[in-house]
């Protein structure tokens, strides 16, 4: 079967401390997908320290999507890989580091997402990437918001 991949990427401000926004990031719970503004759930599954494997099953109207994780996090570099390991997308891998900047931080993230099929045109190929892009730098607004509210008020994960 063939495949290709599609890449793209943002940014994202913190307005707090790379340390702070990188613990809040990898601090994974079953209620984020709501933090992410998607309907859905989240188990949340320790492998050792630093490797997590995330099942996520989204709630869709075409009917519900899961999609299975691992997560190796770098503490030291302030940084975490997240491979796709269920069958939809399987080996796609977004990368995501945290940056300290003047006033806070940034997240800079990266993904290459693989779709079974024929390579699509250029023009095409652009479009799949706004598109990703767009819906995934819509979750980390949210989860921006949710950060916020967090860090300034007492813990309600």
């Amino acid at each position: 079967m063939k495949s290709y991949s599609v890449h793209f990427g943002f940014s994202q401000h913190f307005d707090f401390t790379a340390q702070q926004a990188f613990a809040w990031c990898t601090d994974y719970a079953p209620g984020d997908l709501n933090l992410m503004g998607e309907r859905g759930t989240r188990s949340v599954r320790r492998i050792n320290e630093d490797t997590f494997v995330l099942t996520d099953e989204y709630v869709r109207e075409e009917g519900n999507v899961i999609k299975e994780k691992a997560v190796r996090i770098y503490p030291e570099r302030l940084c975490w890989t997240n491979t796709r390991i269920s069958k939809n997308g399987m080996l796609s891998q977004f990368l995501y580091q945290i940056v300290p900047e003047k006033g806070g931080s940034r997240l800079e993230f990266t993904g290459a997402q693989i779709f079974d099929g024929r390579r699509p045109t250029p023009k095409k190929l652009a479009a799949i990437a706004k598109q990703l892009t767009k819906e995934d730098s819509a979750s980390w607004r949210n989860l921006a918001k949710a950060m916020a509210e967090d860090l300034t008020q007492p813990r309600r994960r």
